[in-house]
């Protein structure tokens, strides 16, 4: 008898690529055009849902059992070291007790609103993108859970990225690292405000069109400025590591290392800021009494026979 061959050949596949082909682009189509699509690929992530978590066992299995494997010894040693790190935040702790305390009062004293605290909730790492020019990472945390289109995620080190793409029980998270990303900082030290770019790599970021005259230097701090009404302020972005003066070239090229583990975190906190509404309402109100404030000192400094009103 002949045997039947496993794979037939023909037209027919030639056919099967051009409708392939056809609908693949159709699709592209109707996704750039069409804000439709995003509630359809919302719906086929609830599909993907179930692998990703099966995907991410063999990991979660793996970490079980070197950690139910280890030897006592490291486990003694891994003891004293989070000993010794839950005294030094002790003490940190007790310093920030004293800090918050003597800012309370000063807030006070100029009529500010005290900061809130902002609420977050907890993800973990579910995938990463095999794509080597796309840093993006796949959370356990999707609309079910409150995560929405742009949220700041972070990790226990600094800012992370955000939300890109939110399903059922999943959302996507553009890193900081990929080159489409983009935010606000401001330099601790003293206060400049510039753009960090994703450079594609985990290591480095760039901090955009730097002054070749401007105070920056290794070691400065970045942290999230507020200006774009997405990241709260004050969360490390990155530290300086590279400065080049370029004579003749009206910028500095700048590169800083992200202060976020990207490569190694599991672990991320998903903040809940306040709307930008709400935050430029009380910064209004108190620019009003600050303002109030000093316009009353200054007209008794200048005329102190005269009533203020």
């Amino acid at each position: 008898m002949p045997i039947k061959p496993l794979f037939s050949h023909g037209p027919l596949p030639g056919y099967r690529l051009f409708f392939c082909a056809l609908a693949a682009s159709a699709l592209m189509f109707v996704d750039q055009n069409f804000t439709r699509m995003e509630q359809v690929r919302a719906q086929m992530s609830m599909v993907v849902a179930p692998i990703q978590w099966v995907v991410s066992v063999p990991s979660d299995l793996l970490n079980w059992g070197s950690l139910a494997l280890s030897d006592q010894q490291a486990l003694v040693d891994e003891n004293r070291r989070l000993r010794e790190q839950i005294l030094t935040l002790s003490h940190r702790g007790q310093r920030m007790a004293n800090l918050t305390a003597e800012n309370s009062e000063l807030r006070d004293l100029l009529k500010a609103a005290e900061r809130r605290d902002i609420p977050y909730i907890t993800a973990e790492l579910l995938s990463l993108d095999n794509d080597p020019f796309s840093h993006q990472m796949v959370v356990n945390r999707g609309h079910r859970n409150g995560a929405y289109v742009g949220q700041p995620v972070i990790d226990a080190s600094g800012l992370v990225g955000q939300i890109t793409a939110v399903s059922a029980y999943s959302s996507r998270v553009l890193l900081l690292a990929d080159a489409s990303h983009a935010l606000p900082v401001q330099l601790n030290r003293n206060g400049l405000r510039f753009i960090v770019q994703g450079a594609g790599r985990y290591s480095s970021v760039n901090v955009m069109h730097v002054p070749d005259t401007a105070d920056i230097r290794e070691g400065d701090l970045l942290t999230t400025s507020g200006l774009a009404g997405r990241f709260p302020p004050g969360y490390p972005v990155a530290r300086v590591t590279e400065v080049f003066h370029d004579p003749g070239q009206p910028f500095a090229r700048v590169t800083a290392e992200p202060m976020a583990q990207l490569q190694r975190s599991r672990h991320f906190l998903l903040l809940f800021p306040p709307p930008r509404e709400e935050i430029e309402e009380h910064a209004w109100d108190e620019t009003l009494d600050i303002s109030a404030g000093a316009l009353r000192s200054s007209l008794q400094l200048t005329s102190p026979d005269q009533e203020v009103p």
